[in-house]
């Protein structure tokens, strides 16, 4: 099945509040296209030296996102264009986003990255941390980013009933702390699910699908 046929096969699937990022991390700029043809304009890389390579390559209209482990001494290559970095876990590399995004004047939006999941292996934060952060007097002086919302990934597992309860755990968070209203913080978009659990995770009120291999096919 084509790009753009699996392309509007998922569009089609997802209820019109649900943006679709489509994670092009390791495929061509070809592909990229097909599916640009096809009228996407959100892509998720993972590597921001990759992600830097493709807007260099591609045309201006399209939203990169950075859905990937960001380290901070990154941060100033894609400062100049990235739309949203995913991955956000915490004060310092907003600070670093920060302080990039101001070189530049513009606002970064960001996505606070949540430990839902039971591997050790994934990144984010634990509640307590993100109510520190939160209420960080720090947090409140930095003027070039945005938080937009939470984002988290669940375990990689076939146990629906345990990716469902991340999810659902994830969502309670968001909406626990959603009314904190400030210049830089307002929390909109949540984004969980990706092309093997994306069903679940709108199911549970994500707003922000982040999927790769059912468009693109496998690595």
């Amino acid at each position: 099945m084509s790009i753009a046929t699996q392309l509007q096969k998922i569009k089609e699937s997802l209820p019109e509040n649900v943006h679709l990022i489509a994670v092009s991390k390791t495929k061509p700029v070809t592909d990229l296209m097909e599916a640009y043809e096809a009228g996407q304009r959100i892509f998720g890389e993972n590597k921001i030296q990759e992600m830097t390579e493709k807007w260099e390559q591609m045309p201006k209209d399209i939203q990169w996102h950075m859905i990937g482990h960001v380290q901070s001494n990154k941060v100033k290559y894609m400062a100049p264009y990235v739309s949203m970095i995913h991955g956000v876990d915490s004060l310092k590399l907003l600070i670093e986003i920060n302080r990039q995004a101001k070189k530049y004047r513009r606002v970064i939006p960001c996505l606070l990255q949540m430990h839902i999941a039971q591997e050790e292996t994934k990144f984010g934060l634990n509640e307590e941390e993100l109510t520190t952060l939160l209420a960080s007097e720090e947090l409140k002086t930095l003027e070039n980013i945005k938080i937009w919302g939470l984002m988290g990934m669940a375990s990689f597992t076939d146990n629906e009933k345990q990716i469902e309860q991340e999810f659902a755990s994830l969502r309670q968070l968001f909406e626990k702390h959603k009314d904190i209203q400030s210049p830089n913080c307002h929390l909109e978009y949540l984004s969980m699910g990706i092309s093997g659990d994306y069903k679940i995770a709108v199911a549970n009120g994500s707003t922000i699908v982040r999927i790769g291999s059912t468009i693109f096919g496998g690595r």
